[in-house]
């Protein structure tokens, strides 16, 4: 070990003559008081010499320096002047990476009259961060956020047709492919057919032709919205010719709408009005016309509203099957009370005549707005059948009425009989979900 004068040496000997007045040197010899790596006289050194104060890897003059020499207070990377420095030269105050005069400077020159953000964040130079925008958002989260459809994991839903749903059966439901487009198409004509309804809807069935299935689209509709909906659907036989609308549903009572308005007065809640409706497996109700070939008196408009003021405390939606004149007694009550109007027509040609004029009749006795929202059904069509243009008559009804609606041919429909919607093709089943989807857009919400 190399002896010092009277201090204390770093890691190299050195002569009295070098050390500097104080205290022990670092690598290299000092005078005085601690060194750094370098020689430095006074104070403690850093990297290089400095006079006066502790120094950084170069030699200052005064106080604490950064890598470079630097005059009077502490420095940054480069020479400055004056206060704390940024990585480049900036005079005045603390600067960012390129020179600013006055106040605090972001990445580029900025006037100090346009600055508009002064507040200390937690973020070099005061940049305006995100952080807050994100904060705030986190903060608008509440419990509510926190429902069964976030935090559940959303499973396929299991086909209910074709191959997809036997597969599905077959392997126990281990194969699960989802559902089908169709099925999709499905769920989506059910989720309109639910949609709330607020009071009775009410809807004319209409045509003036005979045997193109007015009565029995009737039933099929109501038996459609009666067996997807919660509520209560009613159908009501306003034909004063003795109708048929009671021979699509089993016959549960003899009474008919005339015992009913005849009981008014003793009518007071469901279970009353129950009494005089026979009601389907897809528990839609129907109140039959008179079928008495003795009784004279015919069904009048003011028998109708009486008829519609009771039922409407008591169901929501109320499908009227007309009977085929205009000109009856009831069919002014009848389109003075509807909601909407579904015009039925056959593929026929007469039958697409006998529809268009209709549609006139009407338009030229104020009921305008009622043709506008129409729906006009083309009934039992046969694929390939005839030389009718269904796309033709199609593209007239839709430029008078709100939609059309195919219905096809179905051997279940043809026979007459009371209607179970199990028996009919998936063809009409889908038809007569789009007739009703098509309906209930109309509703009011």
């Amino acid at each position: 070990m190399n002896q010092t004068n009277p201090a204390q040496s770093g890691a190299h000997p050195v002569d009295a003559a070098q050390q500097v007045g104080g205290g022990p040197s670092g690598q290299h010899t000092v005078g005085g008081g601690p060194s750094g790596a370098y020689q430095v006289g006074g104070g403690s050194s850093g990297a290089y010499q400095v006079g006066g104060g502790p120094s950084g890897q170069h030699n200052v003059g005064g106080g604490p320096s950064g890598q470079h020499n630097v005059g009077g207070g502490p420095s940054g990377q480069h020479l400055v002047q004056g206060g704390q420095s940024g990585r480049y030269p900036v005079s005045g105050g603390p600067s960012g990476p390129y020179q600013v005069g006055g106040g605090p400077s972001g990445a580029h020159y900025v006037d100090p009259s346009q600055q508009q953000y002064q507040g200390q964040g937690a973020f070099p130079n005061n940049f305006p961060q995100s952080l807050p925008q994100q904060q705030a958002q986190h903060q608008q989260m509440t419990a509510h956020d926190m429902s069964s459809q976030r935090l559940i994991k959303q499973e396929k839903r299991p086909p209910q047709t074709g191959w997809r749903k036997a597969l599905h059966t077959m392997s126990g439901g281990l194969v699960n492919l989802g559902e089908s487009p169709a099925d999709v198409r499905r769920r989506e004509l059910i989720t309109r057919i639910n949609q709330p309804l607020r009071g009775c809807y009410k809807i004319a069935m209409l045509s003036l032709k005979g045997g193109v299935g007015k009565t029995t689209t009737t039933a099929s509709l109501g038996s459609t919205f009666s067996s997807l909906r919660g509520d209560r659907v009613i159908a009501v036989d306003a034909n004063p010719d003795r109708g048929t609308l009671a021979l699509k549903v089993p016959r549960e009572t003899t009474a008919t709408v005339r015992h009913l308005l005849r009981d008014v007065a003793r009518i007071t809640k469901y279970s009353d009005v129950r009494a005089y409706t026979s009601q389907s497996p897809s528990r839609l109700e129907v109140l039959a016309s008179e079928q008495d070939p003795a009784v004279s008196e015919a069904f009048s408009d003011q028998d109708y509203l009486r008829t519609v003021a009771l039922l409407e405390h008591f169901y929501n939606i109320l499908l009227t099957d007309c009977g085929t004149g205009l000109m009856h007694s009831a069919m002014k009550g009848v389109l003075d009370q509807a909601d909407s109007l579904v015009l039925v027509s056959s593929g026929s040609v007469d039958g697409a005549q006998t529809s268009a004029a209709t549609l006139d009749w009407l338009d030229a006795h104020g009921y305008r707005d009622l043709v506008t929202r129409s729906i006009a059904v083309i009934n039992s069509v046969r694929p390939g059948s005839g030389k009718v243009d269904l796309d033709r008559l199609a593209a007239h009804f839709a430029s008078r009425c709100r939609s059309v609606v195919m219905i096809p041919f179905d051997p279940h429909l043809e026979e007459g009989a009371e209607i179970e919607l199990d028996k009919l093709e998936p063809a009409t089943r889908l038809a007569l979900l789009e007739l009703a989807a098509t309906v209930a857009d109309d509703f009011p919400s």
